[in-house]
């Protein structure tokens, strides 16, 4: 075998730091010995990180019936060579207590060697409730899905900060709720993770000080580099146009240090394949140095390309960017 550094020349010179989905797997042999090692095993030596899938990169086809929740963790690796996944609770809501649907997840995933990751939980009330029932009643309703995450070997769940009212009522209403759900989840090994998702949490430095002061280990953040607006022109959790944006870069770096996952958002790529609104040398130098060296999942929105073709076009980058930074 080959030292990884003359893997890393080798890959270099056949032009194939592109990585994309679309390369066949079993393409390199080692030089002189029997061993063949797929471009998707290189790239996971080489990278500090690992790539899943957000399941939200899929959401047009599986709100539009062509492909089934119970089919996304095999699809991810058949489709994009990825074998790790992260689900959106929205695509099977009333599952989360269902023992035998989630069973049949599991048992698919684990057949297609595929990594449950998290799940990301909406639609389950205001964690930064300012009234104190109703901020509650959200924290009930998200204990399944910690239940849920642990069934399927997850280690986190995915939650929002969201509330009304002034960013300090809606901070101390905030630390309360995350504390209480983190508490409940903790004796499952279960994370509670928060991304910047709009308003307050989408203030880096809000966010951080909200996820140190539940004072829970399993309390973390999900930085994700898209999603900094903090202000839009109506009063809803995700109406209106965006009239304030955070720096993206600024609250990422303030949300690493609690890190337990990172979302690689992507709508746009230049000629030469990067993101046109984010850097992602920039940002992935950031997780880098931040110590992070577990997951990046995938979440492409954008329109211009497909959704496969999006996937895979985020795939490339990250694999690019990632080599040239390990």
């Amino acid at each position: 075998m080959k030292s990884n550094q003359n893997r890393r020349i080798f890959i270099k010179n056949l032009g194939l730091l592109s990585l994309s989905a679309s390369v066949s797997p079993l393409i390199l042999q080692s030089c002189g010995g029997t061993t063949t090692q797929t471009v998707e095993e290189e790239a996971a030596k080489e990278m500090f990180f690992k790539i899943s899938l957000a399941q939200w990169s899929l959401h047009k086809a599986l709100f539009a019936g062509e492909l089934d929740n119970l089919d996304f963790a095999a699809y991810a690796k058949n489709e994009f060579g990825i074998h790790a996944v992260e689900y959106v609770n929205g695509f099977f809501k009333d599952k989360g207590n269902d023992k035998d649907y989630l069973s049949q997840m599991k048992t698919r995933a684990a057949d297609n060697g595929i990594e449950n990751v998290l799940i990301m939980v909406d639609g389950e009330g205001y964690l930064g409730d300012v009234d104190a029932v109703a901020r509650m009643k959200s924290v009930d309703d998200h204990k399944k899905w910690v239940e849920a995450a642990q069934f399927l070997g997850c280690h986190s769940i995915r939650v929002n900060a969201f509330g009304r009212g002034s960013a300090e009522e809606v901070g101390a209403a905030a630390i309360d709720g995350l504390r209480a759900l983190s508490e409940f989840a903790q004796p499952f090994g279960i994370n509670v993770i928060v991304e910047n998702h709009g308003s307050y949490s989408s203030n880096g430095k809000w966010l951080a000080n909200v996820i140190q002061s539940t004072g829970m280990a399993n309390c973390g953040t999900l930085p994700d580099f898209g999603n900094f607006c903090i202000r839009r022109s109506d009063e809803s959790e995700w109406g209106g146009e965006c009239v304030e944006e955070y720096d993206r870069y600024m609250g990422v770096t303030e949300m690493m240090p609690y890190a337990k996952g990172v979302s690689a958002k992507t709508y746009d790529f230049d000629e030469n394949g990067d993101c046109i609104e984010t850097d992602y040398r920039k940002m992935l130098k950031i997780v880098k140095d931040a110590g992070y060296r577990g997951y990046i999942g995938i979440e492409y929105e954008g329109s211009a390309l497909s959704e496969v073709e999006g996937i895979k076009a985020t795939k490339s980058l990250l694999e690019r960017v990632g080599m040239e930074l390990s």
